[in-house]
């Protein structure tokens, strides 16, 4: 299945390719995204770059601050996925 971001954002904060997303994280985490994208064979590289595309939206979230709080506080409203999935069913969405 293919999450799609609930809001979009014109242009993306985050491009989806490697320079995109080792301009938006720390040098730290750069280096593992680099060590994780290099060591990746051909056909494991496409998850590489979604899961550190995904973390360089999060780290970038201008809300992110306040998520993380929400979530360490246990006030962050949360949605099982199968609601999602049949609210995107219902609205015509992708479903994959």
């Amino acid at each position: 299945m293919t999450a799609q971001p609930i809001h979009h954002h014109e242009p993306e904060r985050v491009p989806r390719n490697a320079n995109g997303i080792a301009e938006a994280l720390d040098g730290p985490r750069r280096a593992e995204f680099y060590r994780q994208l290099l060591a990746a064979a051909p056909e494991e590289a496409e998850a590489v770059l979604r899961h550190w595309w995904c973390e360089a939206m999060l780290d970038t979230d201008p809300e992110g601050d306040r998520l993380v709080a929400a979530a360490i506080d246990g006030t962050l409203s949360i949605t099982a996925v199968a609601d999602v999935v049949r609210h995107r069913r219902e609205a015509g969405g992708l479903v994959e």
